[in-house]
């Protein structure tokens, strides 16, 4: 009970703006998870093999990766509301494009452009929410959003499935057309989110120091000079999200694909499934603070991530679709959970003005993953075939999060490596 006592009164503590950005991503969440669900399944009903599927996902993330650090520089700047605003319609527009066009360049011409724009929402949201929300608060806040945001999936998911499977089994659709329409009302759902965003109020105080900097000239070496601390703590948190992005660029776009290739699941099913993983994530969200109160964030960090690789191997190696849930949404529970605690720790760390750049290179990272190991993924399951390819993703994607994992432990976990993050005096 006392958990929740602290949650409640967290929560209590929320302004209007912040509620808002919460119903905001309680909208667009639901409208991604139903997006996501059915995407690759619907290039692949179009014809297409497995390898476009993966150079799809490659582009979309290319062009995130390319887009984050000039839309951190922007939201640093300007307004980071107006910045969502105009990421959510562009964002609404291609979506749209994205459920009706089949061609192989129409979909990489409309998947390139979404990533590029969608890198604005992404850079822009955690630090609106840091400008809306106390030190004291960040830790529950980011583990409510985590949460909130894997809850609304799990909506998505399930309907994304049941919706195609509705239409397909019941109304008599073909397999195209009812993952279209499934689509097409997933963006309308993503649409809806503009409208709370329409209503926060921006800061004043925020807006007049962006107001200064529009009028103040960028010089790169006196940016690093003053921003030296930040900038250093920014890289060493990147190279450990390095090996975890590259990690999950080779497994997590394609489980879709896995569990219908390897498996031959509905749509329904997956949909189940995958929303159960997310269900799971949300739990464990939770329970973060209460991890990092008797661990630290460190070691909470390192404790989730480990845990959770006995658990990828249980999903890629079994051939039980049991098990292989089982193992999925205990792997998701364990390594999402340490999200919101590794967002925390980058927050709280850098200067205010030095958010939006650090928010935008720690989401560029794992795209860079995405982009770079999608197309090695869908090569080795074509080659490999649906059992043995998926163990070679699975068990190196393992590989790399060992490596990613005791990296950070040993730059962060170490009493000599506390004294970079000491530099603004607050311990880890």
């Amino acid at each position: 009970m006392k958990i929740w006592r602290e949650w409640i009164h967290n929560i209590r503590g929320y302004n209007r703006n912040t509620r808002l950005i919460l119903v905001t991503e309680l909208l667009f969440s639901i409208g991604i998870g139903m997006f996501a669900i059915i995407y690759n399944l619907y290039v692949r009903a179009a014809g297409h093999p497995q390898l476009v599927v993966g150079n799809v996902v490659a582009i979309s993330s290319l062009a995130t990766a390319i887009a984050l650090i000039p839309a951190g520089i922007l939201s640093d700047r300007f307004s980071r509301r107006k910045m969502i605003i105009i990421g959510g319609f562009t964002t609404i527009i291609t979506l749209a494009l994205r459920s009706i066009i089949v061609n192989e360049t129409g979909l990489l011409t409309t998947a390139f452009i979404e990533g590029l724009f969608v890198a604005l929402i992404h850079v822009s949201f955690i630090p609106l929410l840091s400008e809306n929300s106390t030190d004291e608060q960040r830790v529950h806040l980011f583990s409510l959003l985590s949460a909130l945001s894997v809850g609304a999936s799990v909506i998505g998911n399930i309907g994304g499935g049941a919706l195609t499977d509705l239409l397909q089994k019941a109304v008599g659709f073909s397999e195209l057309i009812s993952l279209r329409i499934t689509l097409l009302v997933s963006t309308g759902i993503i649409a809806l989110a503009i409208i709370p965003m329409l209503m926060i109020k921006e800061n004043k105080a925020e807006r007049r120091i962006k107001s200064r900097k529009k009028s103040v000239k960028f010089n790169l070496k006196e940016f690093y000079r003053k921003n030296k601390t930040s900038l250093n703590l920014i890289f060493l948190l990147s190279i450990a999200q390095l090996f975890i992005g590259f990690g999950a660029g080779l497994v997590i776009p394609y489980l879709n694909l896995y569990f219908s290739d390897r498996f031959e699941a509905s749509k329904s099913t997956i949909g189940l499934i995958v929303s159960l993983g997310q269900a799971a994530t949300a739990v464990a969200m939770f329970l973060g603070p209460m991890i990092v109160k008797r661990y630290g964030e460190v070691k909470s960090i390192v404790l989730l991530q480990f845990a959770s690789i006995p658990f990828l191997l249980l999903t890629g190696l079994t051939q039980n679709l049991w098990l292989a849930s089982i193992g999925y949404l205990l792997r998701q529970a364990l390594m999402n959970a340490g999200n919101p605690i590794m967002m925390s720790v980058m927050m709280s760390r850098v200067d205010n003005h030095m958010r939006g750049l650090a928010n935008s290179i720690g989401g560029m990272i794992p795209n860079i993953g995405w982009a770079l190991m999608g197309p090695v993924s869908t090569s080795i399951v074509q080659a490999n075939g649906s059992y043995w390819g998926y163990v070679y993703v699975f068990s190196i994607t393992a590989f790399l999060y060992i490596c990613g994992t005791v990296y950070f432990y040993l730059v962060f976990g170490t009493k000599k490596s506390g004294i970079a993050l000491r530099a603004e005096n607050r311990p880890l």
